[in-house]
């Protein structure tokens, strides 16, 4: 088993289980390797390798990975989605995040990401950060949702097409006009569409 499978973390990774067609997002386990692989080669022009994967599931005690695995039909549950953060003292650092491209736009990443920011809070961080592509504006708009703000950049930060890198951050602990928390603020965000079942 691996080393972050021995964590625990709160029941809010594990418990959105859901009947045929539907999401259950869960920690990710050494026998997802290959799939979360694959699935990172199609969102990514500069994937992970394995080993980094493995890194951070294995041998860092300073970080989580969810997944998210769809239940079909026919009984199958592929992973369509992954999240990886890095716990830096009191910030929650989104490593990456990925849906698969079939499944895109149907909540995926927005229940990833609400999950990932529990677990966050819950293990007392006040901030989360992320860097995002200047192009990727579908992405930006997702961390907006979120109540992330742009704080800076970095020039030519991907090496691919010298992308610009937003930095984005949002403040964990901030509570609006009506005294709702910010964790009460996001919940409503990730409710599932095109008949995706979660809980």
């Amino acid at each position: 088993m691996a080393a972050s499978e021995l964590r625990s973390l709160p029941s809010s990774a594990s418990n959105c289980a859901s009947g045929v067609g539907g999401i259950t997002i869960r920690p990710m386990r050494i026998r997802d390797l290959g799939q979360i692989c694959h699935l990172d080669r199609l969102s990514f022009s500069l994937p992970w390798p394995e080993s980094a994967f493995r890194y951070e599931l294995v041998d860092n005690p300073h970080s989580f990975i969810l997944v998210a695995e769809l239940k079909q039909p026919d009984l199958t549950t592929p992973l369509v989605g992954v999240i990886v953060v890095w716990e830096i003292l009191d910030e929650a650092h989104i490593a990456t995040l990925a849906v698969h491209p079939e499944h895109r736009r149907t909540g995926i990443a927005s229940q990833l990401l609400l999950e990932a920011l529990k677990i966050a809070i819950t293990r007392k961080a006040v901030t989360a950060t992320l860097e995002v592509r200047s192009k990727n504006v579908a992405a930006q708009e997702l961390y907006h949702k979120f109540h992330f703000q742009v704080v800076g950049h970095r020039p030519r930060y991907y090496r691919d097409d010298l992308d610009d890198a937003l930095i984005m951050t949002v403040d964990l602990r901030q509570v609006d006009a009506q005294g709702h928390s910010y964790l009460e603020m996001i919940q409503e965000l990730a409710r599932p569409r095109r008949g995706l079942a979660l809980s």
